[in-house]
C-alpha cells in the first residue's frame, strides 16, 4: 500500500511539473503583440522618438509593437497605467525624465498613482536639449534681452509648458528663480499644443524639447534664444547656451527612456536591453534621432538609466529644496 501511494505521488509530482510554466528564460518570449504606451499626445517629440523604437523593436522581435499614445496629467495618466500592467514584458513605456523625477518629486503621491519604484529601466533611448524659444514679436534677441525685458515688464510676461510639474515648467521656474524675473506660468498639456499661441504671440516664450520648435526656428515662425545644455549642441551649434549667455551654470535636459511594469522578469529586461542596445547602433536610427533633434545616449543598458535617474533626483532635489521655484 505504501509502495503504491508513492507511485501515486511521484505521478501527482510528475503531472504538476509537466503543467507548469516554464520559466521565462525558456520561453519563446515575445509570442504575441506588445504595446509601447507613450504618455504624451501623438505628434509630439516622445510620441516621435517612441515610434521609431517601436518599429525597430516589432522588426528585431518578430512581433508587433504598437504604439498607445495615453496623454494626461503632464504623462502621469500613461506612466500610472504601465505602472498597473500585467509584468509581462507585453506592456513598455516611454519615459522620461518629467515622469520618473519630477512628478515624484513635486506631485503628492496619493494623486500621482506610480512610484519610480514600480518600473524595471530598460535603458535610456534619447538625450534631448531643450530650447528657449520665444514668440517673434517679442523685442528680444537673447538672454540678457529677454531678462532685461522682464524686468522692465514684470508680470505681464508669460512662458508655457507642457504641463504642471513637467521638466519644462521646472526648467521655465530654474530659469526664472535664477534671473530673479516676475513672470507668469501657463501650463498646456504638451509643448506643441503650446505652438500656435507661442507664435501668435499670446504666451512670449518658453523651454522645451529640440525636437518640434527647431524647424520653426529655421523658418522664422519662432527665435531660438539659447540651448539649455552645458556645451553647444551639434544639433545646432549656432543657438548659444543660457550658460553662456549670463546665467552661468544653468542646465535642463530632457531625457528618455523604455521601461516596463516592476516585476517584469528579469530574463525579459535582459533581453529588451539588449535589443535596444543593437537598435541605438544602427547608424540610420541614430539619423532618426539627429533628424528629431535627439542624440543617442553615451551608455545603454539598465545600469545606465539607474545612475541617470538617481542623479538627476539628487539634483532636482536639491534645487527644489532652494525654496526659489513655485510650482503651483
Amino acid at each position: 500500500m505504501n509502495l503504491r501511494l508513492v507511485y501515486l505521488a511521484t505521478l501527482i509530482a510528475a503531472f504538476n511539473a509537466a503543467i507548469a510554466p516554464l520559466p521565462v528564460s525558456a520561453q519563446a518570449w515575445p509570442t504575441r503583440g506588445i504595446t509601447l504606451v507613450v504618455p504624451f499626445a501623438a505628434g509630439g517629440g516622445t510620441d516621435a522618438i517612441g515610434r521609431v523604437f517601436a518599429e525597430r523593436l516589432s522588426a528585431r522581435l518578430g512581433q508587433p509593437v504598437v504604439v498607445e499614445n495615453r496623454a494626461g496629467a503632464a504623462s502621469a495618466l500613461g506612466t500610472a497605467y504601465v505602472a498597473r500592467a500585467v509584468p509581462d514584458g507585453y506592456t513598455l513605456l516611454m519615459t522620461t525624465n518629467s515622469a520618473q523625477v519630477i512628478l515624484p518629486l513635486t506631485q503628492p503621491p496619493a494623486s500621482l498613482n506610480y512610484a519610480t519604484s514600480d518600473f524595471a529601466m530598460i535603458g535610456l533611448t534619447a538625450i534631448l536639449p531643450n530650447l528657449l524659444i520665444a514668440t517673434p514679436s517679442l523685442p528680444a534677441k537673447s538672454v540678457q534681452e529677454l531678462v532685461a525685458h522682464a524686468k522692465a515688464n514684470p508680470g505681464k510676461l508669460s512662458f508655457a509648458s507642457s504641463g504642471n510639474g513637467t521638466i519644462t515648467h521646472l526648467i521655465g521656474e530654474l530659469f526664472k528663480a535664477r534671473t530673479q524675473i516676475d513672470v507668469v506660468h501657463v501650463p498646456y498639456r504638451t509643448g506643441v499644443q503650446a505652438g500656435p499661441d507661442l507664435m501668435e504671440g499670446r504666451i512670449q516664450y518658453m523651454f522645451d524639447n529640440i525636437i518640434w520648435p527647431l524647424p520653426l526656428v529655421r523658418q522664422g515662425k519662432l527665435k531660438a534664444l539659447a540651448i539649455t545644455t552645458l556645451q553647444r549642441s551639434k544639433l545646432a551649434p549656432d543657438i548659444p547656451t543660457v550658460a553662456e549667455s549670463g546665467v552661468p551654470g544653468f542646465e535642463g535636459i530632457t531625457w528618455l527612456g523604455l521601461a516596463a511594469p516592476g516585476k517584469t522578469p528579469e530574463p525579459v529586461v535582459q533581453r529588451l536591453a539588449q535589443e535596444l542596445a543593437a537598435i541605438l547602433a544602427e547608424p540610420d536610427v541614430i539619423a532618426k534621432l539627429a533628424s528629431t533633434g535627439a542624440e543617442p545616449p553615451s551608455t545603454p543598458g539598465p545600469q545606465a538609466m539607474q545612475t541617470m535617474l538617481a542623479a538627476d533626483i539628487a539634483r532636482w532635489k536639491g534645487i527644489l529644496s532652494e525654496g526659489k521655484i513655485d510650482l503651483k
